[in-house]
């Protein structure tokens, strides 16, 4: 080989990304997945809340519960869409059913996925079939597609595999405040310009057609509002009298304008901060 041809070789050769050594999964029950260079990153403790305390979506806890069960055990099992009102536990979902699942003796691996990182999920598949039997759940939270975003093609190798097919040992859980990935006005900005308005939008909005499961959130009302900050207060042995307790956690949901249990957990830490407790 003459010497510019090797001078060229040389270069290619470092700007390829070297080859990714297999990780360690026994290393942690939950990792994070980073390009440039390709990696997985254990996470030492995930931010989890117990199951338990998630009240007002016992339907979604229930079904995603059982679905990850079926699949940590080697049964069929589908990739769950999680979509509604914004605080209202989605995320908190997902990383307690896997911790629950993981207390129920099952092996189970969770992988937090960015949005902008779709385009290496192709490199990620790849690795994890590596690794069957070991299951693995990838996680996308806050999920959503922009009118030029194609990295919404990139999701179709998760739920779709392309030629060969998802690999048997994932699944993906992804949350998001929109039933289709994408704005409404979006949608019907498309159908008004397109000249055939039906397929305009189809294969963006087809997209959330292929999770197995749609599992709603919605709105909490008053009742409930109030039974998620009485069950952190039972959670941490924190004693304050109801009347009050219910007095400042009206005022304090006033103030935000919503209820949640985003707010009810902010309530909450707030009040713990006044009481002088560390959560």
């Amino acid at each position: 080989m003459s010497e510019p041809l090797e001078r060229i070789a040389a270069a290619l050769e470092r700007l390829a990304p070297p080859p990714v050594a297999p990780p360690d999964f026994t290393a942690a029950s939950a990792f994070v997945w980073h390009t440039g260079p390709d990696r997985l990153e254990p996470v030492s403790e995930v931010a989890q809340i117990d199951l338990g305390l998630l009240v007002g979506i016992d339907r979604s806890r229930d079904t995603l519960l059982a679905n990850t069960e079926q699949f940590a055990a080697g049964h069929a099992a589908n990739n769950a869409l999680l979509w509604g009102a914004r605080g209202m536990g989605k995320s908190s979902l997902v990383k307690a059913v896997h911790a629950a699942v993981l207390a129920r003796g099952h092996a189970l691996t969770l992988i937090e996925l960015a949005r902008d990182d779709l385009a290496s999920v192709p490199r990620l598949l790849a690795l994890l079939r590596a690794a069957a039997p070991r299951r693995f759940v990838l996680f996308c939270d806050d999920l959503s597609f922009s009118a030029d975003d194609q990295h919404y093609k990139s999701l179709k190798a998760v739920l779709d595999g392309g030629i060969e097919g998802r690999p048997s040992n994932v699944l993906l859980y992804a949350t998001s405040n929109r039933r289709h990935l994408m704005p409404r006005d979006m949608i019907e900005n498309e159908r008004s310009t397109a000249i055939n308005p039906s397929e305009a939008v189809e294969e963006k909005v087809s997209l959330s057609d292929r999770f197995g499961l749609w599992l709603g959130f919605h709105p909490c009302g008053q009742d409930e509002y109030l039974a998620m900050i009485a069950g952190y207060c039972a959670a941490w042995g924190l004693e304050i009298d109801p009347a009050t307790l219910r007095a400042e956690a009206i005022e304090w949901q006033a103030t935000r304008g919503a209820r949640s249990g985003r707010v009810a957990w902010q309530y909450f830490t707030d009040l713990a901060g006044r009481r002088g407790l560390a959560l």
